[in-house]
C-alpha cells in the first residue's frame, strides 16, 4: 500500500512579510540574485509606510518551519505600484508561486489605490518574462547594460506596465 502523504501535491500559505521575515526573504534573495540585499536592506524598505509584502511557505510538510518557497516585495504611490524585488526558490519552481505572489501583490496595491504596476526584469530572464506577459504586463522601456553578473557580462532591464484597474 502507497502512502498518500508522500504521494501529495505541495500546498503553500501566503501570509504579510514582517521585519522578523527579513532574515530569511534575504538569504533567499541570495540565492537567486547576483547582486543581493541583505536582511537590513529589505526591513529598510518594509518599514517604508507605502511598502507591503508577501513571504510564501510549504503548509504540508514534515519540516517544523519549512523555509520560505517565495516572496514579494512593493511599494505604493499616489496610483502607481511597483514590484521591488519577487523571488520563488528553486527547489518551489514549476508549482505557480510567482503567478500567486504576484497576483497577492496586485490586490494589495489595487486596494492601496494602484491603478498601475510596473516591474523592472532583466531581458535574458526568460521564464520570469514569461510569467509577466501572462500576467498581462507589456514593454514600457528599456535600461541598456543595467544588470552585470558575477563575470561582468552586462544585460538590459525591460520596465513593464500593467493597469491594474
Amino acid at each position: 500500500m502507497r502512502d498518500t502523504y508522500f504521494s501529495r501535491q505541495p500546498e503553500f500559505e501566503i501570509v504579510p512579510m514582517t521585519a522578523e521575515h527579513c532574515a530569511e526573504v534575504a538569504a533567499l534573495h541570495t540565492l537567486r540574485f547576483a547582486r543581493p540585499w541583505n536582511d537590513g536592506e529589505f526591513l529598510s524598505l518594509l518599514l517604508q509606510p507605502n511598502s507591503f509584502g508577501f513571504v510564501m511557505r510549504q503548509t504540508n510538510t514534515l519540516i517544523f518551519k519549512a523555509p520560505l518557497a517565495g516572496f514579494v516585495l512593493a511599494r505604493e504611490v499616489a496610483g502607481e505600484a511597483e514590484i521591488l524585488t519577487i523571488a520563488v526558490s528553486e527547489k518551489c519552481a514549476r508549482f505557480g508561486l510567482g503567478w500567486r505572489l504576484m497576483q497577492a501583490a496586485m490586490r494589495e496595491a489595487r486596494s492601496r489605490g494602484g491603478e498601475t504596476m510596473f516591474l523592472e526584469v532583466d531581458d535574458g530572464n526568460v521564464p520570469a518574462l514569461g510569467l509577466y506577459r501572462k500576467l498581462g504586463f507589456e514593454k514600457a522601456g528599456e535600461r541598456p547594460a543595467y544588470y552585470a553578473d558575477e563575470k561582468g557580462r552586462r544585460s538590459s532591464a525591460l520596465v513593464m506596465r500593467r493597469d491594474l484597474r
